[in-house]
Formats: C-alpha cells, structure tokens, sequence
C-alpha cells in the first residue's frame, strides 16, 4: 500500500470517527431545541449523516481499507463543548443560539475534513473516490448555510428580541425599586 493510500485511509478512519460521534450527539441537541426551524434542521442532518458514514465506508473499501477503532479527537472535543452547553444552559432562546453555534463548529470541522479528502484524492488521480467525498462536502456546506439561515431569519431575533425584553424588565423593576425607597 503506498503512502497516499494510508494517508486516505486514516483521515476516512477519522472522518468515519468524526460522524459517528456527531450522529450520536445530534439526538441531545434536538431534544434540547425549542425552535421548530432548528429542530427540522437537526433532524435533516442526522439524516444524511448516516448517508455519509455509509459513504465513507464505500470510501474504505474502494482503497482497501476498513473503519477500525480511530478516534478523531477533535470531534470529540466539539461534542463535549455542546454537551456542557447544553448542559449548563436552560432550554430556550439562548440554548437554540448556543446549539446552533456547536452545530456550526462541528460543521465547519467536516467541511475542513472533506475539503482536505476531497482535494487529495484529486490530485492523486482518484476521481471517483473524489467523486464520492464531495458528495458529503456538499451537504455539509448545505447543512452550515442552513443553520446560518435558521439563525438569522430566526433564532437570533428570537433571542435579542427575549433578552432585551428581560433587560428592559430588569430595568424597570430597578426603577421603581428606586421610587419606593425614596
């Protein structure tokens, strides 16, 4: 086996890593949302992500190589910022934005991982496995623009609106705590 193969070999091992651990993360997420839009979005995406692990097991197996026991440790560093977020925050305005937020990183993780797969296995030739790869780079670009649509036309607003709401709140509660002490 030359050294291109091993070297696609392990970033599929990773990548195949990467999206099991995103897959078993996305449920904790979606139970978590409030908004429906994020919800559908996350729903989607733990769709097409079991398409994309059977996909890179394609990958595999097109250069002789199997899934193994690898570890992609970054992905595993993402998932446990959005389990404590999700954790330490109550389900609301705030969460769905911080979800979105955790999403987006996990995103653009993959899409650096495909884009690297996807431009490797061009240059040695490979088109059919780049063929492949770039099927799941499309969707994960697809899945990124969708959390920022679902962000900006929605969640966002939804939040800034609740938080200067509350802010506003606090401020008159202040106000006429400063009346009656007077």
């Amino acid at each position: 086996m030359d050294d291109i193969s091993k070297l696609m070999i392990d970033q599929l091992k990773d990548a195949y890593s990467a999206e099991r651990q995103a897959l078993r993360a996305m449920p904790k997420m979606m139970k978590n949302a409030t908004h429906p839009a994020l919800k559908q979005c996350i729903q989607m995406h733990m769709e097409q992500t079991e398409g994309q692990v059977e996909r890179i097991e394609q990958a595999l197996e097109m250069i002789g190589g199997k899934p193994g026991r690898k570890v992609c440790e970054a992905m595993r560093g993402l998932v446990e910022e959005a389990t404590h977020e999700i954790e330490e925050n109550d389900r609301g305005e705030m969460l769905d934005v911080l979800i979105i937020a955790a999403a987006q990183r996990i995103e653009h993780y993959e899409i650096a991982a495909y884009g690297t797969m996807v431009t490797l296995a061009k240059a040695a030739g490979q088109k059919q496995l780049a063929d492949l790869l770039a099927q799941t780079l499309a969707e994960e670009k697809e899945t990124d623009q969708k959390l920022t649509d679902v962000a900006e036309s929605e969640v966002n607003p939804a939040f800034i609106q609740s938080a200067q709401g509350s802010a506003e709140a606090n401020e008159n509660s202040r106000g006429s705590s400063r009346r009656k002490a007077s």
